[in-house]
């Protein structure tokens, strides 16, 4: 076989086992794309995504769409050449799997956190949108979760209300690792609470509760690492009663990144005035019971659907303005926000056609 032959084969074939190798070998990269947006205005699956009974609510008009990333399930693995691909797809972002499933984080176990941290976020929209409208909310702090194995577990349990800790009055979620961590581990703590039959019992017959119980629970040493502390194994949270019906209807959705535009859906259905003017706004953001607006992962997916579903404002939290103005899609127009008052503001603004007078995020 001639030279110029046998260097020709086997580079075919030394191209065809690259080729092979991209496409068989797996990664350890994962992709995101974006994902569905849904006006929280309007219906999705056949019924509104906003449910608010009790209370008067309004017309509205325009979209206040949440927006959503998707992502590749955990046990996906990526091979080269689909990896290579998304590096220079525009619609597509390419992550380390970590990134998305970290410590080696099942679908189930991401699906659940979600889960857990979207229902959190539908709470802390209802307290936010009512604060901003001036409307009470009643707040108490409650054992939020239950750590396996640990002294508190089948002692106390989730949605028991902590009135006192050592006979001192509980306001907030922190004030109970400050009073445990005043012990030394194996010293004895005294609970007192409500437990969540009688809390739930009592919300449903709107009275106070009847039943309270002290509950003393020796402590132990954080097994973390760190400074020897005492803890019991509880995390604490927050519980609220709302003085008339909110339901958010929204299947197949999960993490903290709706809170914002969930919040400003509940305001607008609660206000005569629409808060659009009928412009087509999309957004993303955490959002706590204050109003605070935090920033989420996968900025630019959300802008690529937000655009491509037709909105022409995107509302961005500050922290997540650098990446989203790095490459902003066509007639989109990113409009920076820091909390809840921010968002109206700038709703207000464009509404009444002062665009200019809107804080946007400037590329570069």
């Amino acid at each position: 076989m001639p030279r110029r032959t046998a260097t020709m084969l086997a580079s075919t074939l030394m191209l065809i086992a690259l080729l092979c190798a991209g496409v068989f070998f797996p990664v350890p990269y994962a992709e995101m794309s974006p994902g569905p947006t849904v006006n929280t205005l309007g219906d999705h699956d056949g019924e509104p995504v906003l449910q608010i009974s009790g209370r008067d609510t309004y017309e509205t008009s325009g979209h206040l769409n949440m927006t959503t990333v998707r992502v590749t399930s955990a046990g996906y693995r990526m091979n080269l050449v689909e990896a290579v691909y998304g590096w220079f797809a525009h619609d597509s972002r390419v992550v380390p799997h970590d990134t998305l499933y970290p410590d080696g984080k099942t679908e189930e176990e991401a699906t659940q956190e979600n889960a857990e941290e979207f229902s959190q976020s539908q709470e802390s929209a209802k307290v936010a949108a009512l604060k901003a409208l001036d409307i009470p909310v009643r707040s108490w702090v409650v054992v939020a979760t239950v750590l396996k194995g640990s002294p508190a577990e089948g002692r106390l349990h989730a949605g028991d209300v902590i009135k006192e800790v050592d006979g001192k009055s509980v306001q907030e979620p922190a004030d109970v690792a400050d009073l445990v961590t005043r012990h030394r581990p194996g010293e004895d703590v005294v609970f007192t609470v409500v437990p969540a039959k009688e809390q739930a019992a009592a919300e449903k017959e709107r009275r106070s509760p009847k039943v309270t119980e002290k509950v003393t629970i020796t402590t132990k040493a954080a097994d973390d690492g760190g400074e020897k502390r005492a803890i019991v194994g509880i995390s604490a949270g927050t519980d609220h009663t709302f003085p008339f019906s909110i339901d958010i209807k929204l299947a197949d959705v999960g993490g903290p990144s709706a809170g914002l535009m969930f919040a400003l859906g509940i305001y607008d259905k609660l206000t005569p005035d629409s808060l659009t003017g009928g412009k087509f706004v999309a957004g993303t953001g955490t959002i706590d019971d204050e109003g605070n607006v935090g920033p989420i992962g996968g900025i630019g997916m959300k802008t690529i659907a937000a655009r491509d579903k037709g909105a022409e404002f995107f509302l961005t939290p500050a922290d997540n303005c650098a990446a989203a103005a790095a490459d902003i899609p066509e007639g989109l127009t990113l409009v920076k926000v820091k909390t809840l008052d921010d968002a109206l503001r700038a709703l207000d603004d464009i509404r009444a056609g002062k665009t200019a007078d809107v804080p946007t995020c400037a590329a570069g």
